[in-house]
């Protein structure tokens, strides 16, 4: 897996604001990537309106909401953002971009998010005849990923995620609708789970995604599940990362990522270099104390986890 990165991502200009510029530049000296503009691909996901109502409140800057800035280079750094995704579907890649996507809806921002970017691929890739699981690690539900493959049995969405936190949902009766019930995997980790719920939860629900057989997988990939991020309250090592990126990798043939959250800036770089180096299945660089949980986190993950089960269970052996 290589990173898919290129400076214009770095022209979405959100001043003093979490998910700021700075997050990239902490990765040090990258490569650049020459990447296509995914403009032409957004109908894919997002209404012609929303598209044009972006673009417009771009060449005046402000807010889309209350949380997602935007400056005069956003509408053209987001739709890099997605060709770069497309281009990382297409070569088993890191598109390391900015803005993130999984929160935005079809016709409406959120959460820092313009453009969905993974579902873009996915979407793209199930035009294309593949099935396609959604890894989303990001610490927030992806909840405009979600809506969007809610009613969908050729996505499979598994999203592990701190509850409650923002954006809400993502509770263990959220399964799917319609055609796409039992294809939606919501894992509400409690506050204060630490490396041994979350690989529980990883191994625990794993079968799943083995009986779906994608084509391929795709990854939002947010590092804000760290023990010193700075918007939750989970308590992962760097170490849990290179296990995920190692196991993903041992399962499935195909598997490329998307950056989504990560705002520690001296932590966020290690963590993704982790991934990459146990998806690529090498040593890993950086080495952390491994976490325990909160022994109340405990005894409420295992009671959701349990209801997990008895919910999908009509649908997948577990």
């Amino acid at each position: 897996m290589k990173i898919i990165y290129n400076k214009i991502f770095l022209e979405h200009d959100t001043g003093m604001h979490p998910e700021n510029k700075k997050r990239l530049e902490s990765c040090g000296s990258l490569g650049e990537t020459k990447i296509e503009n995914g403009e032409k691909y957004l109908e894919l996901v997002h209404t012609k309106e929303y598209i044009a109502q972006v673009k417009e409140a771009c060449k005046k800057g402000g807010h889309l909401d209350r949380d997602t800035t935007v400056s005069e280079k956003s509408y053209e750094a987001a739709t890099y953002a997605v060709g770069a995704t497309v281009m990382a579907s297409q070569q088993d890649g890191f598109a390391l971009v900015r803005p993130p996507g999984h929160h935005a809806y079809p016709s409406k921002s959120s959460g820092f998010c313009i453009f969905n970017n993974i579902a873009i691929a996915a979407q793209k890739l199930v035009n294309e005849g593949k099935k396609v699981m959604i890894f989303d690690f990001d610490a927030h539900l992806g909840d405009g990923t979600e809506k969007f493959f809610y009613n969908s049995d050729k996505v499979l969405y598994w999203s592990l995620h701190q509850f409650p936190a923002f954006p809400g949902g993502g509770n263990v009766n959220e399964i799917g609708e319609g055609k796409g019930k039992g294809y939606t995997i919501n894992v509400p980790l409690p506050p204060g789970s630490g490396d041994e719920i979350y690989m529980n939860a990883v191994q625990r629900f794993m079968p799943i995604a083995e009986q779906f057989k994608p084509d391929i997988v795709a990854v939002s990939a947010g590092f804000d599940a760290h023990q010193h991020d700075l918007l939750l309250d989970l308590r992962l090592s760097m170490n849990t990362y290179y296990k995920l990126g190692k196991l993903l990798s041992g399962k499935f043939r195909n598997v490329f990522a998307a950056l989504e959250g990560g705002y520690n800036i001296e932590t966020f770089p290690k963590c993704l270099f982790n991934f990459i180096d146990g998806i690529n299945k090498k040593e890993m660089r950086f080495k952390e104390r491994t976490t325990d949980s909160r022994i109340i986190a405990i005894d409420e993950f295992e009671a959701r986890a349990y209801m997990l089960e008895k919910n999908l269970s009509e649908f997948w052996k577990l």
